[in-house]
């Protein structure tokens, strides 16, 4: 199990994060540590103020999002979401984790052009720095904008959720001699350094797929986004769902070779393994279990009306022909949308509606329903 020294004095975040540890005997779940790491009031990754989304590491960011990449993925979205609010009636779009708001600007503006009617624009942000960059780009459309910190107990409109899921925090399941663990982190502390260890205990839980074999193997569940999804259901009275993340359907998520899990730290534009180092500087992420939330969201009452690449699902709702009105450097970063190797494939698109279904434009041809 990796070590990772802390010499100089705890922060103040792994401060708290040791009080939960021993309030807790000596072992935290992950996906508590997780929630800790990232959304801590003032101290977590994103309450803090350095610059997340960005195309290049120069600029302070540590990962690009697509509406970071290109503003023709915000302005190809606003096809579906403008037959989302047709279809479901409704005037308001709400949108989770808006990061620095460049797809709600992308989106106003491309439904203004459409002549869609959008009387509200809310976002539901916990980060006081992310509200103010938010309210700073999208100062023109102050007037229809309003921000949340938590989801109305009933309400209806068209969802968005661009790399929300994936930020959730997630049980981390380790098979081991073939007995399964639930992982969890503790704090060691001897004469040398203090560091966050990981420890596992013996559990009940289990991947929602037997995993053949007896090697060992780790992986992740994901009860906070199904539950998140379940809420949706139960709040939401009439209008659409609209989640595009990284991540596969359950036999793909739990596939035997998949023995490393998928969670991953983004800082600087690079990728590591270790969360426990740097708590609080950089992103912890893992992939989506589509199969998982589709579920969820037919339990809560939602109809499934598509789920496809984001590759698919972007050439449907008319990206090619906007990538002609670009530069030739414009169309390069639009192409890296739905490239294979880039976005085009490990990103999905899940699409769910409250209230009676209709064949949603961004799944005509490509659809992956059948492989949830």
């Amino acid at each position: 199990m990796p070590h990772i020294p802390t010499e100089s004095a705890p922060t103040e975040l792994e401060q708290i994060i040791v009080q939960a540890i021993s309030a807790t005997g000596g072992w935290l779940p992950f996906d508590r540590f997780m929630a800790l790491a990232l959304y801590a009031p003032g101290l977590g990754y994103y309450a803090g103020a350095a610059p997340k989304f960005g195309l290049l590491p120069d600029s302070g960011s540590d990962f690009v999002t697509a509406p970071e990449l290109s503003p023709a993925f915000g302005q190809t979205l606003a096809v579906q979401v403008a037959e989302a609010l047709d279809q479901t009636g409704t005037q308001q779009l709400w949108e989770f984790g808006a990061g620095s708001g460049a797809l709600a600007l992308q989106l106003l503006d491309a439904l203004d052009a459409l002549g869609v009617r959008v009387q509200r624009y809310h976002i539901v942000e916990l980060s006081a720095s992310l509200r103010a960059r938010q309210q700073a780009l999208l100062a023109r459309h102050a007037h229809r904008l309003q921000w949340h910190d938590t989801l109305p107990e009933r309400f209806e409109g068209v969802v968005l959720g661009n790399e929300v899921l994936d930020a959730m925090p997630v049980k981390l399941l380790q098979r081991t001699g073939g007995v399964w663990h639930e992982r969890g982190v503790g704090w060691e502390k001897d004469s040398a350094a203090a560091r966050f260890v990981w420890r596992d205990r013996p559990t009940d839980l289990r991947p929602p797929l037997d995993i053949a074999g007896t090697h060992d193997y780790s992986t992740e569940i994901h009860p906070q986004a199904e539950a998140f999804v379940r809420t949706l259901g139960e709040r939401l009275a009439r209008g659409a769902v609209l989640l595009l993340d990284y991540g596969f359907g359950e036999s793909e998520y739990y596939h035997p070779q998949r023995h490393m899990g998928t969670l991953v730290c983004h800082r600087a534009h690079q990728v590591d393994a270790d969360p426990l180092a740097d708590v609080g500087s950089k992103d912890i992420t893992a992939h989506v279990n589509f199969t998982g939330i589709a579920l969820a969201a037919q339990d809560a009452g939602f109809a499934v009306l598509g789920y496809t690449t984001q590759a698919h699902f972007l050439i449907n709702c008319g990206l090619v022909s906007k990538m002609e009105l670009l530069t030739q450097a414009g169309r390069a970063q639009a192409a890296k949308l739905i490239m294979e190797h880039e976005m085009g494939e490990l990103f999905k698109v899940l699409v769910l509606a409250k209230g009676a279904p209709w064949n949603a434009l961004g799944f005509a041809h490509g659809d992956r329903t059948h492989r949830l």
